[in-house]
Formats: C-alpha cells, sequence, structure tokens
C-alpha cells in the first residue's frame, strides 16, 4: 500500500511516497481506504521529528496525518457502528507507518464516523481533528450557555471550529482577524470581531472590560491573551502551555489525543456539518507525490481551509 511518509526527519522535501503493508484487523476495529487525508500543523511536526522520543516506533518510515476519509473495506468482531461500505472519516493518531497519509488504514471503531450526508471524502477529511479539538476545549472549560467565549486564530481550522461550536452551545463569541480574515471571522458566526496581534488581549477588554469567561487560543499566544480572561475564567491552550503560575485563571490544555476514540463526539460533529452548525472548508488538493508542496504551502501560512492530500 502506498503512504507519504519519511525515512529521515527533516523539511518538506523529505516526505516521499513510499510502500507500508497492510495493517492487521482486530475486534474492535475498521479498515478504511483512505481516499483523502488532511494537511496539519502537527504533520509538520512529526515531519521534523519532534514527537521522536514519544513515538514506540524507531524504524522508518513515519508517516504523519490525523484525519482521513474514505471507505470501510471490513470491520472487525464487535463492530456496529459502520459496515463495509460506508462513507467514513476518522482521526488518527499516528505511531510509526501508522498515520493518516496512507491508502489502507486500521482505526478502533469509535475513532471512525458516517461522513456528513453530501460531503465527499475530500471535504470530511477536513473535520475530524480540529473539530474533536475544538469540541474538547470548550468541554474543558464547561461554560454555562451565555458566557462569553474568545478566540483567537479564529480564522483557522481549531479557531474556526471553536467560534461555531461556542455560537452553537449558546455563547456569545468574541474573535480576533485580520482585516482580510473579518468577513469569514463573521461569517463563522462571531458576534465581535477584534485586530489579531500581540495586544488582542487588549483589544478583547475594551470589548468586555470585566474580562471574557473563556479563551481558545488557536493562535498559540500564551501569556499573552491571559489578561483578556476574568479572574476565575478559563483557557483552553493547543500547545501544552500551562500558564504562567499566579493561579489567576485556569489553563487548560487541550490534547485531542483523549477524544480521539470519542465516537459520540465525531458522530455530533457530523449532525452539526448536516444542520449547517459547522462547516467543511477545503482549500486545496495534492496527489501524494505532492505532499512536500503541500507541506511548504501551510508552513507560508495564510491557508483558509484545509490542505488535502487525495488518493
Amino acid at each position: 500500500m502506498r503512504a507519504v511518509g519519511v525515512t529521515e526527519f527533516g523539511g518538506p522535501d523529505a516526505l516521499t511516497v513510499v510502500d507500508v503493508p497492510d495493517e492487521p484487523l482486530g475486534p474492535g476495529q475498521v479498515r478504511l481506504r483512505v481516499r483523502a487525508a488532511a494537511v496539519s500543523p502537527t504533520d509538520t511536526h512529526l515531519r521534523e521529528g519532534a514527537y521522536a522520543g514519544r513515538d514506540p516506533v524507531k524504524t522508518p518510515p513515519w508517516v504523519p496525518g490525523m484525519d482521513a476519509a474514505g471507505e470501510v473495506v471490513e470491520v472487525g468482531e464487535g463492530v456496529d457502528r459502520v459496515a463495509a461500505g460506508d462513507a467514513v472519516m476518522a482521526i488518527v493518531v499516528p505511531t510509526g507507518a501508522h498515520g493518516g497519509y496512507r491508502e489502507d488504514l486500521v482505526l478502533p471503531a469509535g475513532s471512525v464516523a458516517r461522513v456528513p450526508a453530501g460531503a465527499d471524502a475530500v471535504a470530511a477529511c477536513t473535520l475530524p481533528m480540529n473539530a474533536l479539538t475544538a469540541r474538547l476545549a470548550l468541554d474543558q472549560m464547561a461554560l454555562p450557555p451565555g458566557s462569553v467565549v474568545a478566540v483567537t486564530g479564529a480564522a483557522g481550522a481549531f479557531g474556526g471550529y471553536v467560534v461555531q461550536l461556542a455560537k452553537a452551545d449558546g455563547h456569545t463569541v468574541v474573535a480576533d482577524a485580520s482585516e482580510a480574515d473579518e468577513q469569514l471571522v463573521r461569517d463563522l458566526g462571531a458576534d465581535v470581531v477584534v485586530r489579531r496581534g500581540d495586544d488582542v488581549a487588549g483589544r478583547i477588554r475594551a470589548e468586555f472590560p470585566d474580562g471574557v469567561d473563556g479563551l481558545a487560543d488557536g493562535s498559540v499566544q500564551d501569556a499573552l491573551v491571559l489578561p483578556a480572561v476574568r479572574d476565575g475564567g478559563k483557557v483552553a491552550t493547543v500547545r501544552g502551555y500551562r500558564g504562567d503560575g499566579t493561579g489567576r485563571v485556569e489553563v487548560l490544555p487541550t490534547m485531542v489525543r483523549r477524544y480521539a476514540e470519542n465516537g459520540a463526539a465525531l458522530d455530533r460533529l457530523r449532525e452539526q456539518v448536516e444542520s449547517g452548525a459547522a462547516t467543511l472548508r477545503v482549500a486545496r488538493t495534492f496527489a501524494p507525490e505532492e505532499a512536500p508542496e503541500a507541506h511548504r504551502v501551510l508552513a507560508a501560512g495564510g491557508v483558509r481551509g484545509r490542505l488535502v492530500i487525495t488518493f
């Protein structure tokens, strides 16, 4: 089976098409014929070797990718969520050659859900990882309906889903955006839009002088955003940041691996796409051989929507 991976960690050109064996199918698992895999920043970190120390597999190739979509080929004993032939999307926790950028992939049944009605594999693969991360961020903050939630990096994949899911949860949303992205962020559902930048906390406080109840830091500004949040408020972070040590606000590192087998959350996200509460955004597609270019485009910044490798 073809996959896109690295045999030596490095820059985008380290990515190459490699041959990998089929993975064995066990009880409670699903075999997926992958048609599309979304590209995300965490894939670039894996490519560079940032996760090599925690990966139990120490031999190449290493295959990135945390999102995939395609068709179910077969299911293991005890699986009734999906059946052979179903069009599905999935979240992947990469280890060694087990990653989303491969044609044949075996996953726990809880990591797989049917694609939203009317969506193809390319669009569907853009949903699982970032939307589940957004869902986890909101679930960890556990704010009552009617709370004020701030979102940085709101035009990005994670931030955009936080905006949409927070609105669906009944919150007031204040989000940041560049001038070019302001309409996009408003269209996602933000009630208030402030200009992005290092001073975003001050801009948020200008709109909400008492501070917001919660903040999802999609732009990874860490300590810079804490002043936007009221005393006792909550901040969801996405790169392990744990706060400034003062305890004035509760900082909640958001690790999507915790939700990687949360089939109920995946099903809910599918329903929210079908209802229009969440949207699928594709920026561009690439053949497997073009994966290095996909990583270069991502690194250049400014991508709105997801880059997708198609098989």
